[in-house]
């Protein structure tokens, strides 16, 4: 069997893997530092946990299921204990990207993250409706990128990512550079901040008296609809009220040069400000 060490597994993430990775065809090693961490693993999942070099040693593939700013740490720790052609499993590209991991040729390093559940779905049961993370019950799609490494271990990279992703739709084969460029890029950079200001103006317009309730009911009911048509869900087209009110409202929100997000120097140092 092929032996994955999972790193982290007590925390928040690396419970989450664990949970997954217990019932699959892996022979399962299980690392956590904290003595709370592997309590949880024992009582929630009946696992027992052992020291990092264990887990390690020998291991096919060791999965750093640990916060982005400890990524590098937790890799110079572990690289002696690495043997040629081992898959080191990033959840994450900031710190791939960022230049954070040991530098031998000789490993393989697979980085995947998923998309979370799409807004607009089938899901009709109330645990997957209400599963906005993913990875519980609501279907998601998922990317990953071969960083460096043989092409044909992408397989078992993606294999893994499946399974911990699960239950998953699309899985799409991207680069390590294009996954920056979702995140933080357009996944952080812009969508958290753009809807940070969506929440910011709804409480604008309740400050201005407007009940509460009834600007969410409106700003998510729009939210949804024009979502829809920007995005191709549904075909359809808007209002010459809503076109112009965009033409004025976009650059009245917008910097000129708001697509410098994208550039590399920016993502490298929005990435290095990250990790």
């Amino acid at each position: 069997m092929t032996t994955v060490a999972l790193i982290g597994a007590g925390g928040k993430m690396g419970y989450r893997l664990a949970g997954k990775l217990k019932d699959s065809r892996f022979d399962l090693r299980y690392a956590e530092v904290s003595e709370a961490g592997r309590e949880r693993l024992k009582t929630g999942l009946g696992l027992d946990s052992v020291d990092t070099a264990t887990a390690v040693d020998g291991a096919a593939v060791v999965v750093l299921a640990v916060p982005d700013t400890a990524i590098g740490k937790v890799a110079a720790a572990i690289e002696k204990d690495l043997k040629p052609g081992t898959m080191l499993v990033i959840l994450d590209a900031a710190a791939p990207f960022a230049g954070h991991m040991p530098r031998r040729a000789d490993l393989t390093y697979f980085v995947t993250h998923p998309c979370h559940p799409p807004i607009f779905n089938d899901e009709t049961e109330p645990a997957a409706k209400r599963d906005f993370f993913g990875g519980v019950a609501a279907k998601q799609h998922i990317v990953s990128a071969l960083m460096q490494g043989p092409d044909e271990a992408y397989g078992l990279g993606e294999e893994i990512a499946k399974i911990i992703w699960a239950p998953v739709m699309r899985s799409h084969r991207i680069t390590v550079e294009q996954m920056a460029m979702l995140e933080p890029g357009l996944s952080e950079t812009l969508c958290a901040s753009l809807l940070v200001v969506m929440r910011e103006a709804m409480d604008e317009v309740v400050a201005r008296g407007v009940p509460k309730q009834a600007a969410r009911d409106f700003l998510l009911g729009h939210m949804n609809v024009l979502g829809a048509v920007i995005f191709e869900e549904t075909p359809g087209v808007f209002s010459d009220a809503c076109n112009k009110a965009i033409e004025f409202g976009k650059p009245m929100l917008m910097r000129d040069d708001w697509k410098r997000i994208f550039e590399p120097r920016e993502l490298a140092d929005s990435i290095r400000r990250i990790t």
